[in-house]
């Protein structure tokens, strides 16, 4: 598993999202997802629409994913 496929996952699955992947050792990730469908969601519930996208492979190919997710203001406050 690579960065790259597990970035197009999450978009897939999240369409018009902006995702951000790095992860160096094949198993070990972390992610930057920025969605209009976190709007009014808490966080577990953003991540598991995250995890839902990733399917299987999560626990499995994928050890271990940190997230960080926002909204597109979130991202943008943050940046300010």
């Amino acid at each position: 598993m690579d960065a790259a496929t597990i970035q197009a996952m999450i978009e897939k699955g999240l369409p018009g999202a902006d995702v951000r992947v790095q992860g160096e050792d094949g198993v070990h990730f972390e992610a930057v997802v920025i969605a209009r469908d976190f709007a009014g969601l808490r966080p577990l519930a953003r991540h598991r629409r995250v995890y839902e996208t990733l399917g299987d492979k999560l626990g499995g190919e994928i050890h271990a994913l940190a997230l960080k997710t926002h909204t597109p203001e979130e991202w943008a406050a943050l940046a300010g």
